[in-house]
């Protein structure tokens, strides 16, 4: 008998053709798995119908849309131990890139059906989940003018010009930074607290990799004082994700925490998984394992030793040498 999953699908996301995008899926996937479909709609979001889902106590939930949509689905997963199927049809792919799931619709669907899972971290930012990160100033300001308009027109490059855009209303704010052992004030253009970010999300690059299984957070403070330092910052952010070396400029700060608590003055926009969510303050708080998804099987690491089947094998262990 086949698994059955509920599939949640987005038909506005992304540039392609939904009803030929979904064929492809079901083409895929129904061989092996019984699909329960829903479409989202302006009245009825992916958050709502992976809910009803995890009530019906349904197998699987797999979601495909843009980050806003398998972020919304995954927030009503949180803490079922229900495997989460993802199919990146957005602009960005975040999602998928940052947890090291394809984003084409058929290497996501082979992942499905032919991958293992593995608990991810997920985070509450304002008692709303997060799985990726949340940006304060900058970032918030940047997805904010990459409307939905200009990226079916220009994709990703939408947020490229909007980034473009803001730099010249760059302005740096007081923030207040808590955590469980202590309280951080500086001034920011831009502080992003991450779950899980790629490498296209330069702003949450501060510390050499970030980790989404460690049941920790990672915020990165950005600090420049001039769009050149802004422009000089950004890609030096850039080279620490390619290159997994942490930031070392003076206009750069991290760390890492498992809660944090930030306010600004003035009150600055945020942006959560990609959706504006209001204005700081907010708290932001570390879920450790929360989320089951289907991720490609990991290839096995090369052996750095083998010693058996030599002939006449002796191995003796040596006592540690006293000092």
């Amino acid at each position: 008998m086949n698994r059955s999953a509920c599939l949640i699908f987005n038909p506005v996301a992304g540039q392609g053709d939904p009803e030929l995008e979904l064929a492809e899926i079901r083409a895929i996937l129904e061989p092996e798995i019984d699909l329960d479909i829903y479409l989202t709609t302006e009245e009825i979001g992916a958050d709502a119908l992976a809910y009803a889902a995890v009530e019906r106590g349904v197998d699987a939930i797999i979601a495909s849309g843009g980050d806003g949509t398998l972020s919304a689905a995954a927030a009503a997963i949180v803490g079922s131990d229900i495997p989460f199927g993802i199919i990146s049809r957005g602009t960005a792919n975040a999602f998928a890139t940052a947890l090291g799931i394809p984003d084409t619709i058929a290497s996501a669907c082979q992942t499905i059906l032919h991958g293992g899972t593995r608990n991810v971290d997920v985070a509450y930012c304002n008692n709303l989940p997060m799985v990726l990160l949340v940006g304060v100033g900058f970032e918030a300001e940047t997805v904010e003018l990459a409307d939905r308009e200009a990226k079916n027109r220009f994709g990703m490059m939408a947020y490229v010009l909007a980034g473009l855009q803001q730099l010249r209303n760059l302005k740096n704010f007081d923030v207040e930074i808590e955590t469980e052992d202590r309280i951080i004030k500086t001034s920011a253009c831009a502080v992003t607290v991450a779950n899980a970010a790629p490498a296209t999300s330069v702003l949450a690059q501060g510390p050499a990799g970030i980790i989404f299984d460690d049941g920790l957070l990672d915020l990165t403070i950005v600090a420049p004082t001039t769009k050149a330092g802004a422009i000089a910052a950004t890609f030096h952010l850039f080279q620490t994700a390619s290159t997994g070396n942490a930031a070392e400029r003076n206009d750069i700060g991290y760390l890492r925490s498992k809660q944090f608590k930030i306010t600004t003055d003035p009150p600055q926009k945020v942006v959560l998984d990609g959706e504006i969510i209001g204005t700081t303050p907010i708290e932001v708080k570390c879920v450790e394992a929360g989320l089951k998804i289907f991720v490609p099987l990991v290839e096995e690491v090369e052996p750095t030793e083998k010693l058996e089947g030599l002939p006449n094998l002796i191995i003796e262990m040596k006592n540690p040498v006293e000092e």
